[in-house]
């Protein structure tokens, strides 16, 4: 089972989707954060801590967050879980610098590392992490199923992955307003804040091509998740995936 939102880039050029993806958000880092909130209305700090949470009966004290950008997710989880370590890998350097520049704010270097590294070729030994999570990023992977494949590998047995991803609502009329607000009204401001006129015209684009719900936890399935919990927030806004290894 292949998806086909890795023939989504960012800028249609001939390069690979990594790459492309790597510069969009070098290219956004300075002003993701707050394109971030207007984008999803502020409810994405709720639905971040509703993933969280869902790894606290685990007690995991390694981490590992993929796609980790500015960090906002790992800093939330050191705040609700308190591991020993979480460590952030990205492809963008810039926004591992703004990521960095938070670190280093708010003293959180000894539990808080990030590195540049692949999503898709994680650079750690088998069955590392006790969680695994991913905030808005597994619809960036170029290959969703080698990227899935790869996040499992470094999982402790019994340990879980926890996805937090934007979806396509369903429901009428939610679903006219979702389409309005997320492919007119959030392009146009991306355009005026970021001035990175594709970016935000590429995120609406990779969420409505994303194999979202049922289908995500077939390919998690597939690549060797014992067990996926799809828990929709929001009118089908985004979606909380627990995988079990």
């Amino acid at each position: 089972m292949s998806n086909d939102s890795s023939t989504v880039k960012p800028y249609n050029q001939q390069d690979g989707k990594k790459e492309q993806v790597a510069d969009m958000f070098n290219n956004i880092s300075k002003t993701y954060d707050m394109l971030n909130r207007f984008m999803t209305m502020g409810i994405d700090t709720i639905w971040r801590k509703k993933a969280i949470r869902s790894l606290a009966p685990l007690k995991p004290q390694y981490i590992l967050d993929v796609a980790t950008g500015t960090g906002d997710f790992a800093i939330d989880s050191i705040k609700i879980l308190n591991p020993k370590k979480i460590i952030g890998v990205d492809i963008s350097q810039g926004m591992l610098d703004v990521a960095k520049e938070k670190i280093a704010k708010k003293g959180l270097q000894d539990q808080f590392e990030v590195t540049l590294g692949d999503s898709e070729n994680l650079p750690f030994a088998d069955d590392t992490f006790d969680a695994v999570t991913v905030a808005f990023g597994v619809r960036n992977f170029e290959n969703l199923e080698k990227g899935l494949s790869d996040i499992r590998r470094v999982l402790k047995p019994g340990g879980k992955a926890i996805v937090l991803e934007l979806s396509n609502p369903t429901a009428f009329p939610i679903k006219q307003l979702f389409n309005i607000y997320f492919h007119k009204i959030t392009p146009a401001m991306g355009k005026l804040i970021s001035k990175d006129n594709r970016a935000y015209e590429y995120l609406p684009e990779s969420v409505a091509k994303f194999p979202d719900g049922e289908r995500f936890a077939a390919i998690t399935k597939q690549v060797g998740f014992s067990k996926c919990t799809v828990r929709p927030q929001t009118f089908g806004f985004c979606t909380i995936y627990e995988c079990d290894k």
